[in-house]
Formats: structure tokens, C-alpha cells, sequence
């Protein structure tokens, strides 16, 4: 595939804004049968809209970037001289950049003596030299009618003593405004993206001051809003923008340490929020991007729970106090246009209005012969959604022709082919009818929307045919709205990489977790949601280091608050949290389990045991309650087991709805308790015990009975169950009377009462 490179000259830079001469990317002549080539870049073009008999002055420069020395090196302007008449036309032009350079018919070189320089010496390799054409209008030979053509400038030499070639090209569309001027006016709309990838980590905490920097002299932001001072525009914001903004305005750190640095971006920050309100008040539209602008196919495509936050996004951007008479929206290009996700993003959210929102839709979504749907000068349609709960939703289609520069591929983000095309476009919709037209020019995600080419595209609304006008002015002036079908598209259409998507579901997870302790969700829901947002942002796009980090720092983030309510373990082993043992003694026990709350809200919580390993361990539910900030909750779990061993069971912390909370604990359970063959033993064992001892009893008095012992008994014999009577016990003084007393005589022992 042929490249080329863009260039734009550092001496019409400043002069970009207000005329717009900048550079044409040079087409590197990459051959296909690896012929040496050079870029041929186009610096100035002027005029850019000639009438018949104005000269043209073209200035370029000449690079060789092969490894070949040419001699005799020459620069030559070329023309097609088919007219272009119409859009299908300008459309149809080929890129020739699959066909080798020698073989490419459609630029004929222009012999004239102005029309050609020939270089002094030889162009070595890595060698730049400069050119400067100048075209008198005769040697053009094309007509006096309104319409474009497409010119160029190529290269031709000898390299390293070969046959003369052409070795390299750079091509442009010269529009041409005829005799007779177009007979009407093309209300044209200019949509202007405001965005930034995020760097608000949360509160007061910010990743960098790139945001900052954005925002400040030279910034892009800064000068973005600088070129919609005096002009209609059409600002698309993401929301999210503002509130880091704001939260710069009043003081902010930047760095993840405790010990971050103050931020020095406060007034830079207020200044282009006041800049913003200014464009606003005099007259310019503000539609509000769903907040984060995050990848709608991406979320949709991943399905609940994930998709769901794009409502939340688009409720958010609804109720946002952002500015006053703001649009809510939507920016689909590509396949995300598909009625599917059309459908979904409208419908379903809080403070819906359908017939209030603005919907752009880029042209490009449709396939080139599905486009013939859309009529030329009509901007506003009723696109078919038959997924949603509304079979219809209106949306304002971009034309993605006026910023598709051309007429080689590969030209999108330089300035200087995106004016010469929206003039091209433009003036030929205006010489082709009669009544009213409108078109709206909205960039690509992947168009270069610097301040330079944003230069290059107002300069080219300053033509006499243009009424630069507002997105809410072309609805407005739209009296019948066709019907069309959405544009189709595959079955997936993310744009964020995977792992990014993955990482915003891990967010929303936690966070869905999170909400369900909170006894009030909504003091802390949309900070966080916000945050969640931010992760699935396209602004990401080009970013991947940055966006994979945020991640991380977001998840981490709503973790720790989650973690913060947990089970208490006491039992650690080298700074690593050991299992919770604990015994059952009795075929019903109960043991404690302690939960903390060391957030600063309270908390509804709960707590579930389960067997690891064991089937017939029982475990009564425990109803969750409402802990308080900074408590603990310490219930009596009831458990029961039929059979001795241990029994390994995990310990969760649960929500109301019975969602985990953190990590589970292990718990290593002790069951003690006799099963049913024990007691059958132990009952057996006792009667053997005290049926023995009765039937010895039972003996021995018998035996007495029959044989009574005789009374001159000289020793009593040695029997347990008859002890010989104890000796009489020695006599003690009695304290009160002074004089000994027979122990005998004590009270209860052979009293005389007794």
C-alpha cells in the first residue's frame, strides 16, 4: 500500500486560521514494482477557490526518501480535466495508490514553462528541496462553469542514472467558481468536539495536569474555543469534562501519594470555563455527550449488567446543570450506528426526551450504495428502530464527504485536503438546485481534530455560499424529515479494546456490591458511577497505557471500600490471615463470627456459612442488620452436624440481596457430638454397669437373711457395704465453759435429743 506524509509549512501555520493555506500531505510514490520514490508535499494553494482567469501559486517542497540520487530533477503540475459536477462525482475520483507510479494516467502534466521547475544539481538521498508553480489560468484549459477539478504536483529525475520516471505525486481538488455564481445557500453547521481522556482519579485527586495543559495558552482545548469566538459553531461536550474542570477550579492534587503536589491548573481551568459559557451566550449550541462518552456498541454488545451504564451515562448528561438550554445526545459512526444500538442508547434512561435529544449520526456508517437513501442538502431523518420500544428515532446525519478531504485515501487529517473538499462540496451543492439545503459537518473519532485542521474547515465556512448556522437551526429549519433504515453492521463493534471493557465490568461489579451495603446508595452512587464511566471512555483511544492504569486505580478504589466491612480474624500467622477454628460440642452448637464496618455510613449486612467438604453440615440463616459507621456486629451462627471430624466451611460476608462481600474466610469446624450408634453403645455400656451391681446387692442381702452373723462375733469382718464403727473421737475444751467436752455429746452426733 502506497503512504504519504502530511506536512504543513511552519510560515502559513499562523496564517492557517483566517485563510487557511497549510500544507497538502505529500503522497510517498511507493511503487509496486519498488521503484525509488520521493513525497511531494504542497505547503500553499492559493487562491483556494479561483474564478476564470485567476492565476494559482502552488509551493511545496520535495523530499527523497528512497536511497537512489536523481538527476535532472523536476517538479510538474498536473490536472485531470474531467469536471466534477456533482457529490457522486467528487466521490468517484480514484486514489490510484495501488497502481504503480509510472502507470498512473489520471494527473496530465502541464508543459508550460510556469506550470514546471526544474531543480539545480541533483537530489540526493534524505534531500529537501523547495518549489513554487504558478499556474496562469489559460494553461488550466478547463471551463468557465461552477464545479472542481482534481491537479497536483509530481515529481520527475533520473535516479542513479536510469531511465527519466515520475517518482512521486500530490494531488488536491481545485474547486472553480464559474460566471454565474451558485443560486443558492447551503445552511452548513460545524460540530466542534470538546473532549479530553480523563485524568480526575477521584475527589480532589487528579493523575496529571494534561487536562491542564489542554486548557491553557496553545492548549488544544484553548484554542479550540478561541476559533468559536466569533463564529456559529456546535459544541459537542462530554459532561465529564466539566466536572474535572470545575473540581481544578477549586483546588486539586496531582498524584496517587498522599503527599501529592497542589495542582497549578485552578485559573487556567475557571478561564476556559468562562470562555465556554461566553460562546454559549452568544448564541452557539452545546450538546451533552452521554457523561464519559463512553463506547456505546462496546457496552451494549457485552450485555447486563455492563450495558446498563450507558443509561446511566445518558441519565446523568440529562440532569446535568452544566448550561443552561444544553442538547442531551448521542455521536454514533461506524457500526455503532446500528439501529440496535440506536434503539437502546434512546430509550430506557431517566428524564428521557426524545424529541429534544440530538442524535449525529457520520454519513460513512452507511456502505456507499445504501447511501443513495440519503438526499442531498437533507441533513435531519427519522432512522428505523424497530429494536426499541420507539420503532423510529431522529437523527442528524453528518455528512462525512465534507471532512473526507481526498482525492488520495490516507488524507483525512490534514487541513489543507479537508478545506479544498468542503469548498468543493459545498459549492456544488449549491449550484445544483434551488431552495433550501442544509448539511453538518461532524469529524470521524479518528479525524485529527486539531485546531489547525478545525481552522482549515472554518476558513473554508467564510465562502460566499455557506450560512454558517447551528445544529438546533437546521432541525428546526427541516420541514419534513425522511425515513430511513439504520446502516447495518457485524455482529460486534467495540471500539475500546477488550481488556478495557473487561476492566470496566470489573468496576461495575464492585461498585454493584458496594451500593447493596449502603443503607443510603445515592450519597455515594454517582460519584462512583462517574468514576465507572470514566473507565469505559473513548477518550482512551490512542491512550492505552494511561486508560489500563485508570483501571486499575478505579477498581482499587472502590475495593478498599468494599473491603473496609469484613469478618475479624484475630489468628494470624506472619502477618497472613489464618482459618477461623472453632468446635461443636452437642449435635446443635453455636460460635461467633464478628463483622466489622469501618467505613463512615452505615451498612446492611449479613453472613452465610457453606461446607467445604461435608454435606450434613446445617447452618440456621442469620438476618442481616444495619451496622453503623465504625461498629462491629458479632451473631451466634447455629450449626449441626451428624457426624464427628472436621468440617472445612467458608464464612461470607453478604449483602441485603445475599450478594458476597469481599473475600470469604476459611473456617475449620470441630464436631464433637455422639451419633446415634454412640449412644446405643454408651446406653448398653450403663446397663451392664448398674444391672451387676444389683444382682451383687441382690446376693448379698439374701445371703445375710439366711445366715444372720452371730453377736460374740470377735472381729467384724471386712465388708464394703458394713464399715466397722469409727473409734470414739478424743474429748475438746469447750470454749465457753472451760471444761472438755465428750465429742460425743456435740449436737446431731448422740445428743440426747438424738
Amino acid at each position: 500500500m502506497f503512504r504519504r506524509r502530511l506536512r504543513l509549512s511552519a510560515a502559513v501555520t499562523a496564517s492557517l486560521l483566517i485563510v487557511a493555506p497549510a500544507a497538502i500531505s505529500a503522497v510517498p510514490a511507493v511503487a509496486a514494482d519498488d521503484d525509488p520514490t520521493v513525497d511531494v508535499a504542497i505547503d500553499s494553494f492559493l487562491p483556494a477557490v479561483p474564478k476564470p482567469g485567476d492565476a494559482v501559486t502552488i509551493k511545496g517542497t520535495v523530499t527523497n526518501t528512497s536511497t537512489a540520487t536523481f538527476e535532472n530533477p523536476q517538479a510538474i503540475t498536473c490536472i485531470d480535466r474531467d469536471r466534477l459536477a456533482t457529490a457522486a462525482d467528487l466521490a468517484a475520483v480514484p486514489d490510484e495508490q495501488n497502481v504503480p507510479m509510472r502507470e498512473r494516467s489520471t494527473c496530465t502534466r502541464i508543459t508550460a514553462e510556469q506550470a514546471f521547475q526544474e531543480f539545480d544539481g541533483k537530489l540526493a538521498p534524505k534531500a529537501k528541496v523547495p518549489f513554487t508553480l504558478t499556474i496562469p489560468w489559460s494553461e488550466w484549459e478547463i471551463s468557465n462553469k461552477t464545479g472542481a477539478y482534481t491537479v497536483g504536483v509530481t515529481f520527475r529525475g533520473d535516479p542513479d542514472g536510469q531511465a527519466r520516471r515520475t517518482a512521486g505525486r500530490a494531488r488536491t481538488f481545485l474547486p472553480v467558481i464559474g460566471t454565474e455564481p451558485p443560486a443558492r445557500q447551503v445552511n452548513t453547521a460545524l460540530v466542534i468536539p470538546l473532549r479530553h481522556r480523563p485524568t480526575q482519579l477521584g475527589g480532589q485527586r487528579f493523575a496529571n495536569e494534561s487536562l491542564a495543559q489542554a486548557m491553557g495558552p496553545g492548549g488544544e482545548l484553548r484554542r479550540l474555543l478561541d476559533l468559536g469566538k466569533n463564529r456559529r459553531v456546535t459544541w459537542l461536550l462530554d459532561p465529564s469534562l466539566v466536572d474535572e474542570a470545575e473540581q481544578m477550579a477549586k483546588g486539586y492534587v496531582v498524584g496517587e501519594n498522599k503527599s501529592a503536589p497542589a495542582g497549578t491548573g485552578g485559573k487556567i481551568a475557571q478561564a476556559w470555563l468562562n470562555a465556554l459559557n461566553d460562546s454559549q451566550a452568544k448564541g452557539n449550541q452545546i450538546v451533552l455527550l452521554p457523561y464519559g462518552d463512553p463506547d456505546v456498541a462496546g457496552l451494549v454488545d457485552s450485555g447486563a449488567p455492563l450495558r446498563e451504564i450507558l443509561r446511566e451515562a445518558r441519565t446523568i448528561s440529562e440532569q446535568a446543570n452544566i448550561a443552561r438550554g444544553a442538547t442531551n445526545g448521542l455521536w454514533l459512526e461506524g457500526g455503532a450506528a446500528a439501529s440496535r444500538y440506536l434503539a437502546f442508547a434512546t430509550s430506557g434512561f431517566r428524564g428521557s426526551r426524545p424529541n429534544e435529544e440530538l442524535n449525529l449520526i457520520n454519513s460513512a456508517a452507511w456502505a456507499t450504495e445504501a447511501r443513495t437513501a440519503l438526499v442531498p442538502g437533507t441533513s435531519v431523518y427519522q432512522v428505523l428502530t424497530p429494536e426499541g420500544p420507539a420503532r423510529q428515532s431522529r437523527a442528524v446525519v453528518a455528512d462525512s464527504a465534507l471532512t473526507a478531504a481526498g482525492p488520495d485515501v490516507g488524507t483525512t487529517n490534514n487541513p489543507v485536503q479537508v478545506r479544498q473538499r468542503l469548498i468543493a462540496e459545498t459549492a456544488l451543492l449549491a449550484a445544483s438546485g434551488s431552495g433550501p439545503a442544509s448539511t453538518v459537518l461532524l469529524p470521524a473519532r479518528a479525524w485529527d481534530a486539531t485546531p489547525q485542521a478545525i481552522g482549515a474547515l472554518i476558513a473554508g465556512l467564510t465562502q460566499p455560499w455557506i450560512n454558517p448556522v447551528t445544529v438546533d437551526q437546521v432541525v428546526k429549519a427541516t420541514a419534513k424529515t425522511p425515513v430511513i433504515k439504520a446502516p447495518t453492521a457485524p455482529r460486534r463493534n467495540a471500539l475500546l479494546p477488550e481488556a478495557q471493557l473487561d476492566a470496566a465490568a470489573a468496576v461495575d461489579k464492585t461498585l454493584t456490591t458496594f451500593e447493596g451495603l449502603l443503607d443510603e446508595p445515592e450519597a455515594v452512587q454517582e460519584p462512583l458511577q462517574k468514576s465507572l464511566l470514566r473507565v469505559a471512555s473513548l477518550s482512551w483511544l490512542g491512550y492505552p497505557d494511561e486508560a489500563k492504569r485508570f483501571g486499575q486505580i478505579e477498581f482499587g478504589s472502590v475495593r478498599k471500600q468494599v473491603d473496609a466491612v469484613h469478618l475479624v480474624n484475630t489468628a494470624v500467622d506472619s502477618g497472613r490471615a489464618k482459618e477461623i477454628k472453632v468446635n461443636l460440642a452437642g449435635s446443635n452448637g453455636t460460635f461467633p463470627l464478628t463483622i466489622a464496618n469501618d467505613l463512615d455510613h452505615p451498612v446492611w449486612v449479613g453472613v452465610q456459612v457453606t461446607s467445604a467438604n461435608r454435606s450434613d453440615l446445617r447452618i440456621n440463616a442469620v438476618k442481616p442488620v444495619l451496622l453503623g459507621a465504625g461498629k462491629k456486629w458479632t451473631p451466634r451462627i447455629t450449626a449441626s452436624a451428624e457426624q464427628n471430624g472436621v468440617i472445612r466451611a467458608y464464612a461470607q460476608v453478604v449483602t441485603r440481596d445475599q450478594q458476597p462481600v469481599g473475600k470469604r474466610q476459611e473456617l475449620l469446624i470441630q464436631a464433637t457430638q455422639y451419633g446415634s450408634v454412640g449412644w446405643v453403645l454408651v446406653g448398653a455400656a450403663c446397663a451392664l454397669l448398674f444391672g451387676t451391681s444389683f444382682v451383687r446387692i441382690y446376693r448379698r442381702i439374701r445371703a445375710e437373711r439366711k445366715n444372720p452373723p452371730s453377736v460374740e462375733a470377735e472381729a467384724p469382718t471386712d465388708d464394703p457395704l458394713h464399715p466397722a464403727p469409727l473409734p470414739a473421737a478424743p474429748a475438746t475444751p469447750d470454749a465457753n465453759a472451760g471444761t472438755p467436752v465428750d465429742a460425743s455429746l456435740k449436737e446431731g452426733v448422740g445428743s440426747k435429743d438424738g
